[in-house]
């Protein structure tokens, strides 16, 4: 299927590895010009050759600094001023118990995980308007729906990311401009399986999905971790022309983990 996104600009934060760069080789493989983004000069670097080994001529580049950083934020809008789709993919995630988090903590988890996407949202959706097409995509989760016990300042920055991305849908009616959020469930990116090793006690990743699927997320319907490939295709869609139709939606690909019809 033709996506229609030759000749668009795409901004991925977060996007050197796991369900950000898949989305990135996802998009320049449709013909899009995507500007990739990581903390350090090293990971984008490394992820730029990746992509271009992955889609040789692949029209890439990358923006390398912390963007909960309003600082740094300031600095990548210098650069690019405008963008066609913004796809606000950077987040962090740790397991911790409610009563040992503290309030700087809650603080980094908001900075990173919502006031990132916020800023960047902010600053290029007037453009956006001005000429009727635009994506905004909201990396949020099916923990923004089903609160982890373990991980509850993720869990609100997730809930909240819903709330932003339907708000300012809510502004863009009757225009060409989308805002739309994606929710994906327990998917296998590096993050996920450094995490496994943390928890796992020395079972090996089968062992652990296993068990992860049979006792934390029970209702999953897939019964294993899913790709980001699987993800990246979702949302490569939702950035398209094709998608216009929708738009303040909270969309799962969650593998069913969600026990809804809704």
């Amino acid at each position: 299927m033709d996506l229609q996104l030759t000749g668009k600009i795409a901004f991925i934060s977060g996007s050197t590895a796991g369900i950000g760069l898949a989305t990135a080789i996802a998009l320049v493989r449709e013909g899009t010009t995507v500007v990739i983004n990581g903390r350090s000069d090293h990971s984008v670097a490394t992820a730029l050759t990746r992509i271009m080994s992955a889609v040789p001529g692949a029209e890439i580049e990358g923006f390398s600094g912390d963007l909960a950083s309003a600082e740094v934020a300031a600095q990548l809008l210098h650069k690019l001023p405008a963008v066609d789709i913004l796809v606000n993919n950077l987040g962090i995630y740790e397991a911790q118990p409610f009563e040992t988090i503290g309030d700087d903590d809650w603080r980094r988890f908001f900075e990173v995980n919502v006031l990132s996407a916020v800023r960047l949202s902010r600053a290029w959706l007037p453009g956006m308007k001005a000429r009727n097409w635009g994506r905004l995509v909201f990396l949020s989760s099916e923990s923004g729906i089903q609160i982890p016990a373990e991980m509850i300042h993720y869990g609100m920055t997730k809930t909240a990311l819903l709330a932003v991305s339907r708000g300012i849908a809510e502004t863009c009616a009757g225009s060409g401009v989308t805002a739309n959020a994606i929710l994906p469930g327990p998917t296998r990116t590096a993050g996920v399986e450094a995490f496994v090793q943390q928890l796992g006690a020395g079972k090996s990743f089968a062992e652990f999905e296993a068990e992860f699927f049979r006792s934390v997320r029970p209702t999953s319907l897939l019964k294993r971790f899913a790709t980001p490939e699987e993800v990246a295709t979702l949302i490569a869609y939702v950035c398209s022309p094709l998608a216009a139709a929708t738009n303040g939606a909270a969309l799962r690909v969650d593998g069913g983990v969600v026990k809804s019809c809704f």
